[in-house]
């Protein structure tokens, strides 16, 4: 396998991590009373574009899947239209799941569509980056032996971590310890985010420890 590869992808994974702490960081500076507690819905926003736009930069410049092909320019807006439809499908699928897990129905539903639209920038955005609008190559990549690069891999990881981390998140908010940070949907964005960023250390590190183990069939 080549390390260099490897390292590319941990460059990219550091600057997820940097947008991550950015939104955390960054606007208590700019904006007065901000506070990922109290104002906890702005933050998410926050964090959520800034997830996105470093993931789409990231695809412009790491290029992960380059093409050997020169793509016209009315191919590239066809497949800005059809990511930006997947990501508005997948923001509703999520916001569908969780309150089939126990949102509330009507209540909150703000703060649930925009919960869903950070799992969506931590999940459903990298894969449009990485894979583009390309639903069979998702179920490849995320079906069984599917994966054909470290791309792939650091895809089914930092996926897998990232709604893991919400579902963790979810078990604080109904013990009547009457924490702020028991209010929906605090401790599962929380738990959502811990966890993006664990499969962020995770994959690069384990890609390098099971390097030698790891063979890729050509697309």
């Amino acid at each position: 396998m080549d390390e260099t590869e490897i390292r590319r992808l941990s460059v990219g994974h550091v600057f997820s991590i940097l947008a991550v702490v950015f939104s955390l960081c960054i606007p208590p500076l700019f904006l007065d009373n901000f506070s990922l507690l109290e104002t906890h819905v702005t933050w998410l926003c926050i964090c959520s574009a800034c997830v996105a736009a470093v993931n789409v930069i990231l695809l412009l410049t790491l290029k992960p899947n380059p093409s050997s092909k020169r793509i016209s320019f009315g191919t590239k807006v066809n497949k800005f239209s059809k990511s930006c439809i997947y990501f508005l499908i997948s923001c509703l699928l999520f916001h569908g799941i969780i309150v089939l897990y126990g949102a509330p129905l009507v209540e909150s539903v703000p703060e649930t569509f925009i919960f869903s639209v950070l799992l969506s920038s931590l999940t459903t955005s990298r894969c449009l980056c990485i894979l583009g609008p390309n639903f069979p190559a998702w179920v490849r990549v995320f079906s069984r032996d599917g994966a054909m690069s470290v791309w792939d891999h650091s895809l089914q990881i930092t996926t897998v971590c990232s709604v893991v981390g919400a579902w963790l998140g979810a078990f604080p908010i109904p013990l009547d310890w009457d924490r702020p940070w028991q209010v929906w949907p605090i401790s599962c964005s929380l738990g959502a985010t811990f966890g993006y960023m664990c499969g962020l250390l995770l994959a690069p590190a384990w890609i390098y420890w099971n390097r030698k183990k790891l063979t890729y069939k050509s697309r």
